[in-house]
């Protein structure tokens, strides 16, 4: 398909440039050619900070900007997911892709094959300490001296505090994890909840995850600034050059700054409010202000109501301006795109009683999409696991499970144990597997806490 007329002046311009970097099959060329194949290659790796799929839709700081840089030229983003850093060098220069949206560090050596351009981070390693009434924090690396840090066995971090340890003249005790089950995001998991006392982690996961878990502190550097930066290959300088522009003039917008907020900043999992019950306030039998609406989409769809209420609370506490980092919205938390599949769209999205029954409809059609789970509380389940995490990463989860002999049609200590284990690498890119990483710690916890809530209404307010 041709591009429309609006590029054709830019076309004009680059062409001869496009001409002096076409291969003699006419397949691989600079942006002028990427602008009229319609479509831009991007590698990237599985991680949570540069691509994932949540809720069944695409996800990522670094897959988000360059989303928006694919939208300002009317490209289509093709995600191309590579196994490793290692891997995505070589993609690059196989011409599998166009541009990596990766930090890639910047080193001299590699200049002589690519260019350094578009988005570009300054990162370095920070500890990762709890920060909850009567901790007293270390707020200088000499105050790690008779402490124990946690990091995982030969890592970057491993290797930072061994010469750490060796610029203070030694005293930092380093306890090294062998498993390969244990990611750097577990540790901080772990300093979070006070089974460690300190880790270590590059600055921009520390801070991702202090979005999960508010009680973590990671002000204290302890390692030299380290450039990153997204990279093209030499050979498509007009490309590297547009990254450079468009960054240049995005980096103060609202757009970027909106990105940052929405992975670095914005609150995460569930919602760090006092939980509170409405049965409490408005009387007995009562448990929200929304009850009619649950109640009749309930009897519409052969759905018990107080589940509908218990999904509600989860997702929004009953407020229905509530929007989640992700982008789901409403009183049901839905996303935009599901509830536009439903005919829902635009400020009904906010109104309870479109969104009430969007969310309904959509809980209604994953307990069908279960229908092979015969026992009717799994079915439930896993549409609730789906409800949170989406679709793809539980059927995924169900393959894991058939593979190595549990049960795929039970949830607890079964399908729910490998939607915990698809945040490593050897299960996420398992055959079986066609959604990549998730961080699946939200998902099962989503799934026990609405049950729960879900019991505790049925006990308190008749059907």
């Amino acid at each position: 398909m041709k591009k429309s007329a609006r590029y054709l002046p830019l076309l004009f311009i680059l062409l001869p440039a496009c001409t002096l970097f076409l291969k003699k099959d006419d397949q691989i060329c600079d942006l002028p050619c990427i602008l009229e194949s319609d479509t831009l290659r991007i590698l990237t790796l599985n991680t949570s900070t540069s691509y994932f799929i949540y809720r069944d839709q695409p996800m990522g700081y670094h897959y988000d900007m360059i989303q928006e840089f694919c939208r300002h030229h009317g490209l289509i983003p093709e995600v191309i997911v590579a196994p490793g850093t290692a891997s995505l060098m070589n993609m690059l220069q196989d011409e599998v892709g166009d541009v990596i949206a990766y930090h890639i560090p910047v080193t001299r050596e590699r200049r002589d094959s690519v260019i350094y351009c578009g988005l570009q981070q300054i990162n370095h390693q920070v500890l990762v300490q709890r920060a909850m009434q009567g901790d007293t924090l270390v707020d200088d690396v000499t105050g790690l001296i008779g402490k124990t840090v946690t990091v995982t066995s030969g890592s970057r971090y491993h290797q930072r505090l061994i010469h750490l340890n060796e610029e203070l003249g030694g005293g930092i005790r380093i306890e090294v994890t062998e498993s390969d089950s244990i990611l750097p995001e577990d540790l901080i998991r772990m300093v979070s909840r006070g089974e460690i006392a300190y880790t270590v982690a590059d600055d921009d996961l520390a801070r991702l995850n202090q979005t999960y878990f508010r009680n973590l502190n990671t002000d204290l550097e302890i390692s030299f600034d380290q450039r990153s930066s997204w990279v093209v290959r030499r050979n498509t300088p007009v490309l590297a050059d547009s990254l450079d522009s468009w960054f240049a003039r995005k980096s103060e917008e609202p757009l970027f700054l909106r990105i940052m907020k929405r992975y670095f900043e914005e609150t995460k999992g569930f919602y760090e409010v006092d939980r509170f019950s409405y049965s409490e306030i408005l009387g007995p039998g009562v448990i929200s202000p929304f009850d009619s609406y649950f109640q009749q989409e309930g009897k519409r769809l052969g759905l018990d109501w107080r589940l509908l209420a218990a999904v509600a609370y989860q997702e929004s506490t009953f407020r229905t301006e509530e929007s989640s980092w992700s982008g789901a919205v409403g009183l049901m938390g839905l996303m935009p795109a599901t509830a536009a599949s439903l005919g829902v769209t635009g400020d009904q999205l906010y109104d309870p009683e479109h969104n009430i029954r969007a969310g309904a409809q959509y809980l209604k059609q994953l307990i069908s999409f279960f229908s092979s789970v015969k026992e009717s509380t799994e079915q439930i389940k896993f549409a609730l696991a789906a409800y949170n995490g989406g679709i793809g990463h539980i059927s995924d989860a169900r393959a894991l499970a058939e593979k190595y002999k549990a049960d795929k049609d039970v949830w607890e200590g079964n399908v729910e144990r490998f939607v915990q284990l698809k945040r490593l690498e050897q299960y996420y890119t398992d055959p079986v597997c066609r959604n990549g990483y998730f961080r699946g710690d939200e998902t099962i916890n989503y799934v026990r806490e609405v049950m729960a809530r879900w019991e505790q209404y049925r006990q308190a307010v008749k059907e």
